[in-house]
């Protein structure tokens, strides 16, 4: 079973998603980060390179869809928490080359550079099907 993040995980790896747009939420504890794409299709396209991501890794978000928004929520069940998998899953989403407007809830600071696909995370999507 994985575990939960400690809070010198936290420290390091919490920061840099809030800079791309990422809440943390509690009760319980996990991430959200909402996009807006041009359409639907974008948003579609940006959903199933995420699902390929997402399987690769065997961690899967809790998401909606609504025409050109994607809502997703990033939390490890087993351990009732975040977890390094939620991170690096994160920062897949984040390299996703689908560009998406970051929304972010009134009172909290856009970053200079939220678009999709500006993360140094790897492209988990590519080798999905070896």
């Amino acid at each position: 079973m994985v575990s939960r993040l400690s809070d010198d995980e936290r420290n390091a790896f919490l920061p840099a998603l809030q800079d791309s747009g990422w809440r943390v939420l509690s009760e319980p504890d996990r991430l959200q980060k909402i996009w807006k794409f041009s359409g639907f299709a974008d948003a579609w396209s940006f959903m199933s390179h995420a699902a390929l991501c997402a399987e690769k890794m065997d961690h899967h978000p809790d998401w909606s869809n609504c025409y050109n928004t994607v809502d997703v929520t990033l939390s490890t069940h087993s351990c009732e928490g975040l977890s390094i998998l939620d991170i690096e899953l994160a920062r897949a989403f984040d390299a996703t080359p689908i560009p998406g407007k970051v929304i972010r809830p009134a009172g909290q600071a856009a970053a200079p550079d939220t678009q999709p696909g500006n993360s140094d995370a790897p492209d988990l999507s590519d080798d999905f099907l070896d």
